[in-house]
């Protein structure tokens, strides 16, 4: 494991939290042998520090992938998911930094090249949220924060890894089933899932005559440190989940598989699509 920490700008109660420190723990693991179908390749996973980025880091690595695993500032949940990721067979280098900043995200994307040589896989997957009641009490500052961390740094990440991203290579897009419908305490951050929807559906068609595609994945609501370490309301976390029609969240390791599709060669006739991890809520597509 490979380890590089740059300087972050944001105070400790404003992260999203450590996994490490959540009761029940959230689900990670593989649920099944990997058939090789990564072999070779090299994924950055940006927010693979935990939750449904620990998951996906674990997935690709045991399908043959190296993973550089991009956090905040969380380091015992990166150093332990770099450990997993290295249990699995694959090599795993994690760094730290804001990316929201632009400098930062040249910095993931040097590091992948400086110590793989190439890169196949990018996961946009980090992000933040900070649930309001009312649309007043959105600070300018939370406004701000929650769009430069959840879709600039998309627009970064993929500026930066767009030189060394060839033919055959795959952008993968977190967003979110509050895109579809919507979330009353989640005003911002809803609307950056928007936009990542929509970015995600533009640049399929704007990189489709380059080979890449680029996919999407919209997640119901999914047991990670998130929503218990600040992202959801006292009120909101009592039920986290109860609404969907399975009645239950999901786990980290039941939204991976769909990354992991659309990361390999079994999507290959597919571009500008979203899956969706919900529980079985229905929304259009």
């Amino acid at each position: 494991m490979t380890k590089t920490k740059t300087v972050s700008k944001m105070q400790e109660a404003e992260l999203p939290g450590l996994e490490a420190e959540l009761d029940p723990k959230p689900e990670w693991q593989p649920r099944y042998p990997g058939s090789g179908r990564l072999e070779g390749k090299v994924a950055v996973v940006t927010g693979g520090d935990s939750g449904i980025g620990r998951a996906v880091a674990v997935l690709f690595a045991r399908e043959g992938a190296n993973v550089v695993i991009s956090y905040l500032e969380e380091d015992t949940d990166a150093e332990a998911t770099a450990e997993m990721v290295e249990e699995e067979g694959g090599k795993a280098v994690i760094i730290a930094g804001d990316i929201g900043e632009r400098d930062h995200c040249r910095e993931v994307i040097d590091l992948a090249i400086r110590k793989f040589g190439q890169i196949d896989i990018l996961v946009n997957n980090a992000g933040e949220q900070h649930p309001d009641k009312e649309i007043t009490d959105i600070s300018d500052k939370q406004l701000k924060r929650t769009f430069q961390t959840n879709v600039y740094g998309m627009f970064y990440m993929v500026q930066a890894a767009m030189p060394h991203l060839k033919s055959g290579a795959t952008i993968i897009n977190c967003t979110s089933v509050t895109m579809y419908k919507g979330a009353d305490e989640l005003l911002d951050y809803s609307a950056t899932k928007g936009a990542i929807t929509a970015f995600t559906r533009s640049l399929s068609q704007n990189l489709v005559e380059k080979g890449i595609r680029v996919n999407g994945v919209a997640p119901g609501p999914i047991w990670t440190p998130l929503n218990p370490c600040g992202g959801a309301s006292e009120e909101k976390l009592e039920h986290f989940g109860e609404s969907t029609p399975m009645g239950r969240p999901g786990q980290p390791n039941e939204v991976a598989p769909c990354f992991l599709f659309l990361a390999c060669e079994d999507s290959s006739y597919m571009s500008g699509q979203v899956l969706h991890p919900n529980g079985g809520v229905i929304v259009g597509s």
